[in-house]
């Protein structure tokens, strides 16, 4: 069975609450998660990649032979 990507979301939502994209523009988690802005700081670029890449692990049959590659 694959590790959860819980402690991973909880930071990226934590990073993303932190961004200028949800306290200045106004804009929802999903908004900011989903596009490239630059009004995201680049940490919080990063853990979405491996939040998605810790998602994508839990489905992919390969990944959870080899292990999933997350958190």
């Amino acid at each position: 069975m694959s590790k959860s990507c819980k402690g991973l979301a909880m930071e990226l939502v934590k990073c993303l609450s932190e961004s200028d994209c949800i306290k200045v523009e106004n804009r929802s988690f999903r908004e900011c998660a989903g596009e490239k802005s630059p009004s995201i700081p680049s940490e919080c670029v990063g853990l979405r990649e491996t939040y998605f890449n810790c998602k994508r692990g839990q489905v992919d049959m390969r990944a959870r032979i080899r292990g999933n590659k997350g958190y």
